[in-house]
This record gives structure tokens, C-alpha cells and sequence, in this order.
């Protein structure tokens, strides 16, 4: 079996001929590389560390001018300056859940999410490791009120 090459490549379910999710418009951003502070390890903890960002927005319905869209510059913008000021996580997938969070908070239009980040250059012979999630706005209301117990 020939590896992933892209993050948004054929899906598992895909795969296994069951139905796909978020059909419909969406907002691709491929390759946002900011820094973070991010990482378990001790070397890790002393400044930020590159990582690059995947994400493609599902919209729940089709984009409206009357406030019903997805603001891809502001996105980007929201994500950046989120990471410049959060402290130090010490797992990339507790960052991704975040970074999740505030994507559904953030954007009303927002219906579904893949998100997928990577540290570049983080273990020599691999073009990328990194995580994947993805989520519906189910998802993320479920977790909301499981966190607020």
C-alpha cells in the first residue's frame, strides 16, 4: 500500500465505500507555517517551534455576503496570532483540539473541520509527522459540554 502523500487525499471511509461527510462548499488552507510553543520534550519547552497547518472548512450550508462565510485571510490571521499568545502545550494533538475549538467558536458557518499539523523536519528519514483531526460541529458541541463537567 502506497503511503498518504496529501493530507486531503482519499479518506479511509472513502476507502471503505462508506458515505462521505461535508459535501458542499469549503475553505482550503494548505502548508500556514507559524510558530508554537509545542512539544513534550524538555528541549522542546525553551522558545517556539515551527509547524505547518492543514485545514480544510466545511461550510454547514452555501456561503452568504449576509455573514454566513468563512473569512480565509482572517483564519489564518485568527490561528497565528492565537499561537503567538498561547502558552506552552505539551502535546500537538491537545494544540490541534484548540485550535479546533476556536475554528468552531470563531466562525458560526463553520460545519465541519479536518485540521492536520505537522513539525517539519522532526524526525530525519520522514517527509512529515504530524496529527489529523476531524470534526463536525457535533463533534465540537459534545466535547464543549464534556469539558464543562
Amino acid at each position: 500500500m502506497k503511503p498518504v502523500e496529501e493530507p486531503f487525499g482519499l479518506s479511509l471511509a472513502t476507502a471503505a465505500g462508506l458515505p462521505q461527510r461535508g459535501r458542499g462548499w469549503s475553505v482550503f488552507i494548505e502548508a500556514l507555517a507559524v510558530p508554537a510553543r509545542v512539544g513534550i520534550h524538555p528541549h522542546e519547552h525553551g522558545a517556539p517551534q515551527a509547524i505547518v497547518i492543514d485545514a480544510r472548512l466545511g461550510y454547514g450550508s452555501a456561503p452568504s455576503e449576509a455573514g454566513g462565510w468563512i473569512d480565509y485571510d482572517g483564519y489564518c490571521t485568527c490561528i497565528a496570532d492565537f499561537l503567538a499568545h498561547k502558552p506552552h502545550t505539551r502535546l500537538l494533538e491537545t494544540l490541534v483540539a484548540d485550535i479546533a475549538e476556536l475554528s468552531f467558536r470563531r466562525w458560526p458557518a463553520l460545519e465541519t473541520l479536518t485540521l492536520s499539523v505537522h513539525k517539519p523536519k522532526i524526525r530525519p528519514g520522514t517527509r512529515r509527522v504530524g496529527v489529523t483531526l476531524e470534526w463536525t460541529r457535533t463533534d465540537y458541541l459534545q466535547w464543549c459540554s464534556v469539558s464543562e463537567r
